[in-house]
């Protein structure tokens, strides 16, 4: 994966990754400007798996020009994702499971085209969520006792 043009960071606390799979994304082209300049927002995304094809849903990727944007347009669409069937299969039987869900962690450039890493997630329980805080606080004490020193 390249430099993410935007990524959902709180995915990453929220949700403990168990799988990470990579897809292709509809987008208009004046969605592909905006996303090129690093606008828009993750936070909230997830996928879903609807008669044999995978939408993202509560993205929200902002108008290019906002006075030049259709009447018609909508920031937080539901785009459809572009996925092999066996990949669609595996997402399918993963989200049919209790427990898991599938987020949006980050969308990037690869050559030409724009890609959304998505992920298997289970939901982190509240005093997972505080060990993660705890362990993030003494590595930062750390770090500020060595650049003392």
């Amino acid at each position: 994966m390249s430099t993410p043009l935007i990524q959902n960071k709180k995915a990453y606390f929220n949700y403990e990754i168990l799988e990470r799979f990579s897809a292709g994304i509809e987008l208009t082209g004046a969605e592909v400007k905006t996303l090129r300049q690093s606008r828009g927002s993750l936070e909230g995304a997830y996928i879903t798996v609807r008669g044999g094809e995978a939408f993202l849903i509560n993205s929200e990727i902002p108008p290019y020009q906002v006075k030049n944007t259709p009447e018609d347009y909508e920031p937080r669409r539901n785009r459809k994702l572009l996925l092999t069937k066996s990949e669609l299969n595996q997402l399918a039987n993963f989200e049919e499971q209790r427990g898991l869900t599938i987020v949006a962690l980050a969308m990037y450039n690869n050559k030409r085209k724009i890609k959304l890493e998505l992920a298997v997630a289970r939901g982190k329980k509240s005093f997972d969520k505080r060990e993660t805080i705890k362990k993030r606080e003494s590595d930062r004490d750390i770090q500020r006792t060595l650049i003392r020193d």
